[in-house]
């Protein structure tokens, strides 16, 4: 990668640039899927946060839960969760939006003082194309995109995700997983505006390759 494609995957739609990593363990809850799914999906965000060095927890000692991740079919199920509006704010006009863009997948996240991450909220809703993917597709990428605040534009024309020819098996890109690793240094900022930042991530690819 290029240092101008790693910056653009931490750019807004306005050019600024805006990172964040999480900054306490991830206690993740998952909602509306079968006993066999919720196993998959958890195991996909283990498998992420084992990669990059993170940890995982039971219980988030001020939020009980940090990751809530929402499986369903249709937008108005949420209006339906008790206390979700709570949790984010002017719900039904976001409900709106994403039902006139035909949405698919929303994410909102929640930040503390140092502005890392501290909670997060996945809505997956399974229709169209989403719902032709296997479990396993959908859970490595929502883990892979809950980890960071990438930008609105970093998996538009690209996934996080690709088959292996042989065996067809769904893995993490490898540059994508570098930029994760880079991106949980522990000398990197839990938390970034300036487009500098994405030319530390860069070098510290370039040292990955090097030791490769």
């Amino acid at each position: 990668m290029t240092p101008e494609q790693v910056q653009e995957l931490f750019t807004l739609e306005d050019g600024a640039y805006a990172f964040a990593r999480w900054g306490r363990p991830i206690a993740p809850i998952v909602f509306g899927v079968e006993e066999e799914t919720l196993s998959v999906v958890k195991g996909a965000v283990e498998a992420v946060v084992t990669l990059v060095g993170h940890q995982m927890a039971e219980t988030d000692a001020e939020l009980g839960v940090n990751l809530m991740i929402f499986f369903l079919r249709d937008w108005d199920e949420l209006a339906a969760v008790p206390d979700l509006d709570r949790l984010i704010p002017e719900l039904e006009p976001l409900l709106g939006r994403l039902k006139e863009a035909d949405a698919t997948q929303y994410r909102a996240f929640r930040f503390d003082e140092h502005g890392a991450i501290k909670a997060a909220f996945v809505f997956v809703r399974m229709a169209g194309v989403m719902a032709e993917l296997s479990a396993e597709s959908i859970a490595l990428a929502q883990a892979v995109q809950v980890m960071l605040l990438w930008g609105p534009r970093a998996f538009v024309e690209t996934s996080p995700l690709a088959v292996l020819p042989e065996g067809g098996a769904t893995v993490l890109r490898p540059e994508i997983a570098a930029v994760l690793a880079a991106a949980y240094d522990r000398m990197m900022p839990v938390a970034a505006q300036d487009p500098s930042h994405a030319l530390r991530l860069f070098a510290r690819l370039r040292l990955e390759d090097t030791a490769d």
